[in-house]
């Protein structure tokens, strides 16, 4: 599974560089419960980012991240902190699963896919980026294309051949002036939304032909397509659109026109390189050692294949050769069954900063249930509202649900934070169900409400082992 975090690319990088550690983890307080080891590592790793872009550059080039490692079991915050951080940050950041990668010459994804995938999310964050620059010239091309479509240029005309020619030619000059100056008041109120015009819109790339292989094997569909780029390119499209579809279609294509892709695809490799966040979850999945049975095809293999993208080396991409040496990693894993010593020694040495991260009681839950900005309580409040109802809970309800969560937690598998979303789900299932008939009234979830919800739960274990 692979999760893109493109941020707050518009001033990230900016407030990034003006933030000291402290305020970095009081930024991460805003929307992460306790697990304050964890936010001073991943905030020193920031910080130290933003003083090695002070260095001299023979200096900044020896400087290495200092990878971390968190430790904890799952639903405490792990992968929240690192993306919190990264859209903090206004970094390219991706999450990859250890488990999902398999080593190279076996069927599956190889560990340099992750360096290619970083780089798509990279080129995603400065294409929106370019976009808003050129919003304002992409937005004048789009009314002259619909003026024109609505009231199209007048041809030239031939050189009048009297007094009176001329005369009927200034004139129709003057009409057409005044009718597309209508047209532009008219077209910026938006009464003319509803109109139906057709516009032709540029050919896509055809997606008929597929090329599967082993690891780097997409260059080949790139080179194919810039051989023969006819070939997979369709012919123009002409659609029948309202005015107001036509212009949001309008609008990207003029975007795409005023932003060059090439310079796009450098600058985004370059912030890669110098900013890009990739946190590897499950790491502890593919923890072991020679001595097993069987080829350790997803185990050790993946590990040795892993150690050169951490240490640093060159991934080749479609856009670009990519080096991987500034690039920060961050790894997770629970290590219940296994533990960090049974990586191989290479690849530990290259996660130097290890954190624990705790596991979550009552108490913590009911401060994540209310303290973070987009609390679930918040979440929820905000979602039947909507409906007209003013949903309330009570600090006594929110023990209740927090009581109810970490008591599944215990007896089943925990599943820390992750918990509570089940929990309230099931809490509020008829209030859900009938929002809309309730418009109007005051719903106050106290300890007594939530205990009769939630009594099926707590009092029937076999019942608490099907609640994810």
């Amino acid at each position: 599974m692979v999760f893109y975090m493109p941020g707050r690319v518009e001033s990230g990088e900016t407030q990034a560089a003006e933030l000291t550690p402290r305020q970095i983890v009081t930024e991460l307080d805003r929307f992460i419960v306790g697990q304050s080891r964890a936010k001073r590592a991943v905030a020193i790793a920031l910080r130290n980012r933003v003083r090695r872009t002070k260095l001299p550059a023979d200096i900044a080039e020896e400087v290495q991240p200092k990878n971390i490692l968190m430790i904890g079991p799952t639903g405490v915050g792990k992968t929240e902190i690192a993306r919190r951080l990264a859209r903090l940050a206004g970094s390219p950041f991706l999450k990859v699963e250890a488990s999902k990668f398999t080593e190279v010459g076996y069927v599956g994804r190889d560990v340099e896919s992750m360096v290619r995938d970083l780089v798509e999310v990279g080129i995603d964050m400065l294409r929106q980026e370019r976009r808003e620059q050129v919003r304002t010239p992409a937005a004048q091309a789009v009314q002259r294309r619909l003026l024109d479509l609505l009231l199209p240029p007048r041809p030239k005309a031939a050189r009048p051949a009297d007094a009176a020619a001329a005369a009927r030619e200034i004139d129709e000059q003057r009409s057409w002036e005044h009718s597309r100056r209508t047209l532009v008041g008219q077209l910026e109120a938006g009464e003319l939304d509803s109109r139906t015009v057709e516009i032709e819109t540029a050919p896509r790339a055809s997606s008929a032909m597929h090329i599967f292989g082993p690891a780097g094997m997409e260059e080949v569909d790139l080179n194919l397509r810039e051989m023969l780029p006819n070939l997979f390119q369709g012919p123009p499209q002409r659609r029948n659109l309202s005015i107001a579809e036509a212009r949001d279609v309008l609008q990207r294509e003029e975007e795409e026109k005023l932003i060059d892709q090439q310079q796009v695809g450098r600058e985004a490799i370059s912030r890669v390189e110098q900013s890009g966040i990739l946190f590897i979850d499950e790491l502890d999945k593919i923890a072991g050692r020679e001595g097993t049975r069987g080829p350790e095809v997803s185990r050790e293999g993946v590990q040795r294949d892993l150690l050169p993208i951490v240490e640093g080396t060159l991934v080749k991409t479609k856009h670009g050769m990519v080096r991987t040496d500034h690039i920060l990693f961050i790894a997770a894993g629970a290590f219940h069954v296994s533990k960090p010593s049974d990586l191989i020694p290479e690849l530990q040495g290259r996660f130097p900063i290890r954190v624990e991260l705790d596991a979550l009681g009552r108490e913590e839950l009911v401060r994540i249930l209310t303290e973070p900005e987009g609390s679930l309580v918040r979440q929820y409040e905000a979602l039947l509202r909507t409906e007209g109802v003013e949903l309330e809970f009570t600090a006594e309800g929110v023990a209740a649900i927090a009581a109810a969560a970490a008591e599944v937690n215990q007896r089943t598998e925990n599943i820390g934070a992750r918990r509570l979303h089940t929990v309230m789900e099931r809490l509020l299932d008829e209030l859900s169900f009938a929002g809309p008939e309730l418009a109007g009234r005051r719903v106050v979830i106290d300890e007594t409400y939530a205990n009769e919800r939630l009594a099926e739960i707590a009092g029937d274990s076999d019942l608490s082992r099907f609640i994810l």
